[in-house]
């Protein structure tokens, strides 16, 4: 009987024991084993791609995020790399996948090579600074850097470089070190670069690895040759000594890189025909930190760096890059005044190159390099130029700023020339850099006070509104200061530039130059109206005379239509309408007065309030005090550049080096004054010769003649901020009694104007200085003043922009009298004095009194004090400069 005759299916009895086994394996089988192959790595990486929205993307994340945790709680490490990759590629892209540390750490301790490359791999990017996991991880390493397998020994040098903390670096410092000294090339290359990271960030370990080191330049492997000059240059720079230790192996250096300049084809190493260029520029790169201020090392290498800079070929960016290098080492050690010329005439070159980059990097070279031999960078003066022009704007940067560091007195006149055209054309962003440079590079170096006018003048003409403040107040002081010939060019050449302005409609477009044509025209205006200017060449640097002697009524209409116009700003508009009342004392007919007047009667009623304020106070100079306009409204003393000596520069004959550029910061500005005013007040604002901490004159007080002249309101504004005291010893300013119907008993600070600021309000500052608020912090006392039986002390109080200084005045002697105390600050300081404790200095007693010192710019502080007092019936005055102060006073 057969199997189908009894029924019996063996293809089905098979499939049901088979069903039956599984059923079985099911039942009895781990959770791990049903669960789901997982997805792969490049899977995830085109379901998070093909995700339209950041919400779906999140959620494709989060999905396998919590797969993965689900996957290390159950202990899978079958897939535990796998899973490993896509944590690492879901930190890439910003998203939390700490949570694996520790997995990384299950695949480092794996006998299996890929495991332990994703695990280091995972290491580097997901370990922090906890402790536990460090020591964990460190003893990982020790156990890896001793493997028998060098790339087990690689990957293990690489973690410990890229993680290691300065325990970990201490704690294995010793195994990296034996690793160097390892005959295998691909062993000691790694070693190397992991003491460069251990060195960087513990360096007290770099003493260990200098042995080692040294030895690694015997090698003929390029790669433990290059990682063994970058490990030296590390150690050189940190550590001066050891950079004296290494300036033995320069003939070593020197010698490689000659052999890889002679060396001929060898394709392991060729790079578009150079040699192994990455080994050349790092040589180089340490040649240039030995022989740095060292000429004997410097000496050594002046021959091998010839010779690169001769032999290499420069068709190709790789032969550029190492001329580059070449030319930086060249400039920085003490090489021959020949090698220096060959490495400006390579940047000469550079800049000739079609590449931008090339380019730019030349001009940034020769930047850094003009100080050290402008003869030769001179020589490549018109390519510079011709950068200028460059359609690139950091190329055009660079060659401006190039440009200015090569002016000196022979080539002035043609660099302007380019300047000034460059300056019309260029954009926005660089005209406001290009005038000021221009202006002091005009100041420092300008063969004639002419030709210092002119160039000025363009300047303002060609920048337009882009000018900076301090280039109006410097050119105002320079016209005061110069020549009276050369005043009346002046405002002849202001009056052409005002005139076009005012008929074309661009005085909008160019205010800083109204503003100093409106200064200037003021205060010389009778020279513009003169038959005397008939008598001055006009004729420019270029030869041009385009002055039209104007009449008075056009002059004014000219004003007038400026003052109308609604494009104006307010700061050009009191230039303008102070210029004008000024005008009024310079000409002559009646009609150009009454229009004048009328002018300014209309502003009384002006809706800014500055110029309404203005506009009332120069209108009652017409009616109730007219008596006073022509001493108040008189033409100013010549205003003093910081650090001159008093002289006004106004000849043609002036050598260039009598313009040299001067720091505002270090010195006062005083103005020059009539020798027969008296004032005490007026005498602390003139003072005498620089007087240094200590100077102190002792000589009577001479007796106050009457004066009612107004010139010394006139004096005190260009002088140094003064603030007397509140008391019965304040000047009194008689000049204004009539134009505020009373007698001003003290000049608060702010009524000391600025010669270089916009004009003002005539009756601005007037009023009490406001309150400032200093923080309190360290005490720092001063010595101001020791002399018979007197002494003055000052107290600062150290705060940020403002310092309180008290004064304590002592005397051991004699009872004094009628005690003032006075004090006086450069002008970029703001000075507030309080009123004193009292008048009387009785022996054994004090007098004190609080003053305020502002300081934006937070230079060191320079005071001027002056005491006065009578003792015995007889006045004493004394005087000293207090220039010992912190530096650090204001912070």
């Amino acid at each position: 009987m057969n199997g189908s005759e009894s029924g019996f299916n063996p293809a089905f009895n098979i499939a049901t024991i088979k069903q039956v086994v599984n059923e079985a394996i099911e039942r009895v089988a781990p959770v791990s084993v049903r669960m789901p192959t997982p997805t792969r790595l490049r899977d995830l990486i085109r379901q998070i791609r093909a995700a339209r929205t950041a919400a779906e993307e999140r959620s494709v994340v989060n999905k396998e995020c919590a797969y993965i945790r689900s996957t290390f709680r159950e202990e899978d490490s079958v897939w535990r790399c796998r899973n490993i990759a896509k944590l690492l590629y879901i930190h890439m892209l910003g998203y939390p996948a700490h949570f694996g540390q520790l997995e990384c750490l299950k695949l480092i301790a794996s006998p299996r090579f890929t495991d332990k490359r994703v695990g280091y791999l995972g290491a580097m990017l997901l370990l922090d600074e906890r402790q536990d996991v460090h020591l964990l991880i460190t003893n990982s390493l020790k156990n890896d850097l001793n493997s028998n397998t060098q790339f087990v020994v690689g990957l293990a040098l690489c973690t410990l470089g890229a993680i290691a903390s300065p325990e970990m670096a201490r704690d294995l410092a010793s195994e990296v070190e034996r690793l160097i000294k390892s005959p295998n090339a691909y062993i000691k290359k790694k070693a190397a670069l992991c003491a460069f990271r251990i060195i960087r960030r513990v360096p007290d370990l770099m003493e260990m690895f200098l042995p080692a080191t040294r030895s690694l330049l015997t090698e003929k492997n390029h790669g433990v040759l290059i990682t063994g000059v970058t490990l030296i240059t590390e150690m050189c720079e940190n550590s001066p000594d050891t950079l004296n230790h290494f300036k033995k192996i320069v003939p070593n250096l020197v010698r490689i890189l000659k052999n890889l300049i002679l060396a001929g084809y060898s394709p392991e190493h060729d790079v578009s025909g150079v040699s192994d260029p990455f080994l050349q520029v790092k040589i180089l790169r340490l040649l240039r930190i030995l022989g740095k201020n060292d000429a004997e090392a410097s000496e050594a290498m002046n021959d091998i760096l010839a010779q690169v800079a001769t032999n290499t070929e420069t068709s190709k960016n790789v032969g550029n890059t190492i001329l580059y290098e070449t030319v930086l080492s060249i400039m920085d050690i003490k090489s021959e005044s020949s090698l220096r010329v060959l490495a400006i005439n390579i940047l000469g070159r550079f800049l000739l190159n079609n590449d931008k980059n090339i380019r730019y990097v030349a001009l940034n070279t020769l930047l850094r390099t003009v100080h050290v031999d402008n003869s030769a960078v001179q020589r490549h003066r018109t390519t510079i130029l011709e950068c200028l022009k460059d359609p690139d704007v950091s190329i055009r940067r660079r060659a401006m700023e190039l440009s200015f560091a090569l002016i000196n007195g022979q080539n002035i006149r043609s660099m302007m020339k380019e300047l000034l055209t460059f300056l019309e054309r260029s954009d926005a962003e660089f005209k406001a850099h290009c005038s000021s440079a221009m202006v002091l590079a005009a100041e420092r170096y300008a063969p004639s006070n002419k030709w210092h006018l002119d160039t000025l003048f363009r300047v303002l003409l060609k920048a337009g509104n882009y000018v900076r403040d301090d280039t109006v107040s410097s050119t105002i002081q320079i016209v005061s200061s110069a020549a009276a010939e050369r005043q009346a060019y002046a405002a002849m050449r202001l009056w052409t530039s005002l005139e076009r302005c005012a008929v074309n409609g661009d005085a909008t477009e160019k205010q800083p130059l109204v503003q100093v044509a409106a200064w200037t025209i003021g205060e010389y205006g009778d020279l513009l109206v003169s038959d005397a200017s008939a008598a001055i060449s006009m004729v420019d640097e270029d030869g041009v005379d385009d002055f039209t002697q104007p009449s008075e009524e056009y002059v004014i209409d000219v004003y007038q239509k400026l003052l109308w116009s609604t494009q104006l700003s307010i700061a050009s508009k009191e230039y303008l309408l102070l210029s004008l009342a000024k005008l009024s004392t310079r000409f002559t007919t009646q009609p150009s007065q009454d229009k004048i007047r009328v002018i300014i009667d209309t502003f009384g009623s002006h809706i800014h309030i500055e110029l309404q304020q203005r506009g009332v106070e120069l209108s009652q100079l017409y009616r109730q005090y007219a008596h006073l306009r022509p001493a108040l409204l008189e033409r100013m003393p010549p205003m003093e550049a910081p650090g001159t000596g008093g002289n006004a520069a106004g000849d043609d004959a002036t050598e260039p080096d009598a313009m040299q550029e001067t720091d505002a910061l270090s010195s006062y500005t005083l103005s020059q004054h009539q020798p027969s005013s008296q004032d005490a007040l007026l005498d602390l604002i003139i003072g005498s010769d620089s007087l240094t901490n200590g100077d102190v004159e002792h000589t009577p007080v001479p007796a106050q003649p009457a004066n009612n002249n107004t010139n010394d309101i006139l004096d005190l504004l260009s002088g140094l901020e003064l603030t007397p005291t509140s008391g019965g010893g304040m000047t009194n300013v008689a000049g204004l009694t009539g134009l505020t119907g009373t007698v001003v008993t003290g000049v608060p600070p702010a009524s000391i104007v600025n010669n270089n600021a916009p004009p003002s309000s005539l009756l601005d500052g007037f009023f009490g200085p406001q309150p400032t608020q200093t923080l309190a912090s360290e005490t720092i006392t001063v010595t101001a003043l020791e002399k018979n039986g007197i002494r003055v002390v000052l107290e600062a109080l150290r705060g940020g922009d403002t310092v309180t200084l008290t004064m304590r005045a002592v005397s051991q002697l004699h009872t004094l009298t009628d005690f003032l105390f006075q004090a006086a600050v450069p002008r970029t300081f703001r000075l507030d004095m309080m009123s004193p404790s009292g008048t009387v200095l009785s022996p054994k007693g004090e007098i004190t009194q609080v003053l305020k010192i502002t300081n934006p710019s937070r230079t060191p502080l320079r005071l001027r004090i002056r005491v006065s007092y009578t003792v015995d019936g007889n006045p004493v005055l004394e005087q000293a400069e207090v220039n010992n102060f912190p530096a650090d006073l204001f912070n």
